[in-house]
């Protein structure tokens, strides 16, 4: 998953995850899944009400309308979700990071008629693969972008910490702690240590220290670093 700084009118940049070209593919097909649905079952029902023809077409053009709309009505109405952005988790934002407003979700559809129904999606992906922020000719022209909300996982957010070659355990009671608790330990030990809580690793410090019903002469920031590393020691080994 690529990734691109936004700048906001405060100039702080913020990191977007760009919605791979897979996402964006599945969600256009469940799109059009949903439209080739509406359209059947709107004919379904035209057939079934036996009209004549002139009043079948007059219907048919009123009611095709919500299909016809269907991007930019959604993406309007729906902070720039589609049912298939929707289940892919992708969403339509300006490139400042700010949510667009009718004009550029507007633009965005009237160009899908260029980079997205006359080429059969390949200028849009063309455009995407080479701008490589996520941008196809629609959001060129708009300015805006598609973003993945799915949640990334890295290696820092797991439970896992590296232990040094030859490491020597002080603490064999970390076993004590289930990995879900381990877990929440070190989410917390590394927040506050972000962000300079020193109460917070106290704390942690304190509760650790009931837990495992011993005495340490450690400072709690050393210690509670300590306690993560054995944990992964002694877990590692198991």
């Amino acid at each position: 998953m690529e990734e691109f700084q936004i700048e906001t009118a405060q100039n702080v940049g913020i990191q977007q995850n760009v919605a791979n070209l897979g996402d964006r593919m599945l969600g256009y097909l469940i799109d059009s899944l949903v439209i080739i649905v509406y359209l059947i079952a709107m004919i379904m029902v035209l057939a079934a009400l036996d009209l004549d023809l002139g009043d079948q077409w007059a219907i048919y053009l009123l009611l095709s309308l919500p299909a016809f709309l269907y991007y930019v009505l959604l993406e309007t109405f729906w902070n720039g979700k589609t049912i298939g952005k929707y289940a892919m988790k992708t969403r339509v934002v300006k490139m400042d990071g700010s949510k667009p407003g009718f004009g550029n979700y507007f633009v965005r559809w009237i160009l899908r008629i260029v980079d997205v129904s006359l080429t059969s999606g390949g200028l849009a992906v063309l455009s995407i693969l080479i701008r490589g922020n996520g941008q196809r000719i629609g959001d060129i022209a708009a300015g805006t972008t598609v973003i993945s909300e799915k949640t990334r996982i890295t290696i820092k957010d797991t439970i896992l910490k590296e232990v040094p070659e030859g490491y020597v355990p002080t603490y064999s009671q970390v076993t004590l702690f289930k990995d879900e608790e381990m877990q929440l330990i070190k989410t917390l030990y590394d927040e506050a240590r972000f962000k300079s809580q020193h109460n917070i690793i106290l704390s942690l410090h304190n509760k650790i220290v009931d837990v495992m019903q011993i005495e340490t002469k450690q400072k709690p920031i050393d210690f509670v670093d300590t306690v993560i590393k054995d944990y992964n020691y002694y877990t590692q080994k198991m």
